[in-house]
C-alpha cells in the first residue's frame, strides 16, 4: 500500500521517516519529495508497505504524531498524489 506523509519538518530525513514506518512492518521504499531548485525537502513524502495490515496500523498510529515539531498527516495515497502531481482542479458545472 502506498502511503502519503504530509506536514513533515523540512529537517526530517528519509532515514527518520523510514525508521518511523519500520516499527510497524516491512517497508518496500521510502521517498521524500525534494525541491529541484533548492534541493531541500518539500515537507512530504511517500512510503510503500507491501502488507496492507501493517500499512493500516502505521497510518492509524502515525497520523497526527508529533515528528520534528510538526504534527504529521498520514493517509493512503490517492492516484493523483502517487505521481507527486497536484490534484486536478474541479471544473465548474455548466448552468
Amino acid at each position: 500500500m502506498k502511503i502519503l506523509v504530509r506536514n513533515l519538518s523540512r529537517k526530517t530525513s528519509e532515514a527518520e521517516m523510514l525508521a518511523l514506518f519500520a516499527e510497524y512492518g516491512a517497508v518496500q521504499y521510502c521517498k521524500l519529495v525534494m525541491d529541484k531548485a533548492t534541493g531541500e525537502s518539500k515537507g512530504f513524502g511517500f512510503v510503500e508497505m507491501p502488507r496492507a495490515g501493517e500499512a493500516k496500523a502505521a497510518i492509524k498510529s502515525l497520523n497526527a504524531r508529533d515528528v520534528g515539531g510538526n504534527k504529521i498527516r498520514v493517509k493512503k495515497a490517492e492516484k493523483d498524489e502517487e505521481s507527486g502531481a497536484a490534484p486536478k482542479p474541479a471544473r465548474p458545472k455548466p448552468e
